[in-house]
């Protein structure tokens, strides 16, 4: 995975990162890559006690800090909104992770797992259960969806675990830049990634799919690139979301973002999205912090 940001050294001014997220969307494994890179993790803290524990573990002088919630504390989710508004004008820095999937993406862990949704009703026969868990994700998307509002997105529906684990501590590691830009690329016959901000369609620049010999090289190849850099419409089309981006930029920023995922698509995420999203982040690393992820790309290599 590329990136321009490297992560950051334990201060006692690093955010706090929140977990929170769909059940079965990865919490686990995103708080194991967080201890792994150094924090102190804690899995569903009541909210009631947040800001009690935050003022130990700083007096403690803890550097890193991470805490998991989700619906299992639903009747104080409210209390975790107020709370989250309530830390950040004392000073206090929080990072809102928010871990998403799609239902269809979601059903088949539970299977796999034999766990129960934290939502859903015991003794109940294979159909009524089916049935059951759908609704129960359904009805903890309306609970958690002022989290979601607030907070950076993952979309973990086609993501390993080691990806999964990349992307958090890549996260963790940009956190304490002011705002942070990600380029995504990824194929349109997959599906649109749930956590962009922008999505452009690469899908009428020429493709060097139907060249012979780049069909199985990719957009970080130098052949693929010297196709694509010949083209006046890519050079086009780059300079229009350059140009866009430039002007935008400082608005998300003045809205406090922290992090702004713009994903780039193409039929395959192979060639076009992946050659843009790299001159993208070119074009930009200087500017502003960086992060270049190729999905379908490293959801490639993940499975080899």
């Amino acid at each position: 995975m590329n990136t321009s940001v490297a992560p950051s050294s334990p201060t006692h001014t690093a955010p706090v990162v929140l977990i929170a997220g769909i059940s079965g969307s990865g919490k686990t494994v995103a708080l194991n890559a967080l201890e792994d890179a150094g924090y102190f993790c804690v899995d569903n803290l009541p909210p009631e006690l947040l800001r009690e524990f935050l003022n130990l573990e700083r007096i403690k002088g803890t550097p890193l800090i991470a805490i998991a919630a989700d619906v299992r504390s639903a009747l104080s989710l409210p209390i975790l909104l107020a709370m989250i508004d309530d830390l950040r004008r004392s000073g206090i820095q929080l990072l809102p992770i928010f871990l998403d999937a799609r239902t269809e993406a979601l059903v088949p862990r539970f299977s796999e797992t034999r766990r129960r949704h934290p939502l859903s009703s015991q003794g109940l026969q294979d159909d009524a259960m089916h049935t059951r868990l759908i609704e129960a994700i359904r009805h903890e998307r309306e609970m958690l969806a002022g989290l979601h509002e607030i907070s950076t997105i993952i979309d973990t529906s086609d993501l390993r675990p080691v990806q999964l684990r990349a992307w958090i501590r890549q996260l963790a590691g940009a956190a304490q830049a002011s705002l942070t830009l990600t380029f995504e690329s990824f194929a349109f016959k997959r599906g649109v990634p749930r956590d962009a901000d922008m999505v452009f369609d690469l899908r009428m620049l020429p493709n060097p799919h139907y060249v012979p010999e780049l069909r199985a090289q990719t957009g970080r190849d130098p052949a693929v690139i010297r196709f694509l850099e010949a083209e006046a419409e890519v050079a086009e089309m780059l300079k229009q979301i350059e140009a866009f981006l430039t002007h935008w930029l400082p608005s998300f920023t003045r809205d406090q973002r922290c992090y702004l995922t713009v994903a780039v698509g193409c039929t395959g995420g192979q060639h076009r999205s992946v050659y843009c999203a790299e001159q993208l982040s070119k074009r930009f690393r200087d500017r502003i912090p960086t992060l270049v992820r190729h999905r379908e790309l490293e959801t490639r290599a993940a499975a080899g």
